[in-house]
């Protein structure tokens, strides 16, 4: 190993590795930007080099934890409104279509930034590879 080679981190623990997707931070060395733009993810992290995406349609995974946040949330909010408050069915219609619709464009970023947690987390060999 040369001097001029970084040395090794240590494996991040799970709340880490969690702590730096809610600061969409990347989850090698949590300083680089996950995100550069709204949508756009640069290729790899600025600081560490990390690659992020690990294979075509690796985020397709991110897609599931943006759902299911949706549908619990939705079906939480419908139930207190329905059954708690009173309001119909026709009452609730449009605001809860458009919550469909901000919701995951709002936590995009974050699913994402989840994802990739969980798997450098279950899969910690990614994080020493700069491939």
């Amino acid at each position: 190993m040369s001097e001029d080679a970084p040395a090794p981190q240590p494996r991040p623990t799970f709340e880490t590795l969690v702590s730096r997707a809610m600061k969409l931070r990347c989850p090698r060395c949590g300083i680089g930007q996950l995100f550069t733009g709204w949508f756009t993810m640069p290729e790899r992290c600025s600081e560490c080099r990390f690659k992020y995406e690990r294979a075509s349609g690796y985020f397709l995974g991110s897609t599931y934890i943006n759902y299911g946040l949706t549908a619990v949330s939705l079906t939480a909010i419908y139930f207190a409104l329905h059954f708690g408050m009173g309001w119909s069915n026709r009452q609730l219609a449009a605001p809860l279509a458009v919550f469909c619709v901000l919701v995951p464009m709002l936590f995009f970023r974050h699913a994402r930034a989840l994802w990739l947690a969980l798997d450098c987390h279950f899969d910690a060999s990614v994080l020493a590879s700069d491939d």
